[in-house]
């Protein structure tokens, strides 16, 4: 097998989701036969919104050839990772290289895990939410829009309420009575919004 690991790894990262590898190529009579090209080792280490550590499942990708970098795609946002380089010769791997630690940037978060309605009254509405199951960093609020619509389906104007990212209810109040409204809620970090859910509800026609 092959003698040596590979020198000189760095990562740099790309996005959140996207990494790139670069290694230098170790001297050919060190392979000890065919080079056959380099495998990339990586792993998640710990979520960094959650700091829990879980069951590590190591990847692993290879780059065929003479390669001197690879791309590490399909990461998951505001994590901890680590990642070694082997070389391949025909027989099999060399020892890995160092560990090298790198950490994705945040990105959007998932959607609220939940968005339940109720408590309707004449004019008001009671919302509650769950946490992103994917938060992908840290979270800075949530963004409510909702609008009436009339029996023939047509939507009213638009109305957004920007709610901090702690709570996980409110009240609705000043709203018509016997009228639905149709919600649209997601969660938002610090690089943007995370896709949305949306639901509809109905106040009460009359006590």
């Amino acid at each position: 097998v092959p003698m040596v690991a590979p020198g000189n790894v760095q990562v740099h990262v790309i996005n959140s989701t996207l990494a790139k590898v670069n290694w230098d190529t170790v001297p050919l009579k060190t392979v000890r036969g065919h080079l056959q090209g380099y495998k990339v080792y990586y792993w998640k280490v710990q979520s960094l919104s959650t700091r829990s550590r879980r069951h590590v499942e190591k990847k692993i990708l290879t780059f065929r050839g003479n390669k001197t970098f690879g791309m590490l795609p399909g990461l998951e946002p505001y994590s901890s990772y680590k990642l070694n380089v082997r070389v391949v010769n025909g027989k099999g791997e060399g020892p890995a290289s160092p560990d090298k630690v790198f950490k994705t940037p945040e990105g959007v978060p998932s959607p609220p895990s939940f968005l339940k309605i109720t408590n309707p009254t004449l004019d008001s509405l009671t919302l509650e939410w769950g946490l992103p199951t994917h938060p992908n960093g840290v979270l800075t609020s949530y963004i409510l829009k909702f609008q009436p619509i009339n029996n023939t389906h047509e939507l009213g104007p638009l109305v957004e309420i920007r709610i901090p990212a702690n709570e996980s209810s409110l009240i609705l109040k000043n709203l018509n009575y016997s009228t639905r409204y149709k919600f649209y809620f997601n969660a938002q970090t610090s690089v943007g919004s995370g896709s949305q859910i949306t639901e509809e509800a109905v106040t009460i026609m009359d006590e």
